[in-house]
């Protein structure tokens, strides 16, 4: 009888724990092992986690990542929609690095935990994609 492989493990964490080339490089994730990430600007300071992700139900993408920015125990932070293509993942620290310095939420369009925009509404996805240059379906690859 062989050892079962522990996938609450490796979907927990982002990272298979066997074989000669274990998530290198890392091509696909759990939803709920990005959700709670840290996020992290170039410099190493701490912007924050991903609180949720949205997905485009026509494409499959994941168009934004809902990050949570200045909270202290999960507590009077703000949630901001950021274009997924912002984001890059760094495997050796577990968390997503954004090249934005930490005043730059002051002016990034965002919202509170307890009034979501509605999802359908353009308005203020159209303020992020014009904050960001760019439309959800032009970013980066990395």
């Amino acid at each position: 009888m062989g050892t079962r492989k522990n996938y609450e493990v490796d979907n927990a964490t982002g990272r298979n724990h066997e074989g000669p080339h274990a998530n290198a490089p890392v091509r696909r994730l759990t939803a709920s092992s990005i959700i709670g990430d840290k996020v992290e600007n170039l410099q190493g300071e701490d912007l924050g986690k991903i609180d949720n992700l949205m997905i485009n139900i026509e494409t499959g993408q994941i168009e934004y990542v809902v990050l949570e920015f200045g909270s202290f125990l999960g507590m009077g932070g703000k949630l901001f929609a950021v274009p997924y293509q912002q984001l890059y993942l760094n495997s050796d620290k577990e968390c997503f690095v954004l090249d934005r310095e930490k005043d730059a939420f002051q002016n990034m369009p965002g919202f509170d935990r307890n009034h979501w925009p509605d999802t359908n509404d353009h308005s203020y996805y159209d303020d992020v994609d014009v904050y960001w240059g760019a439309t959800a379906d032009s970013g980066r690859i990395f």
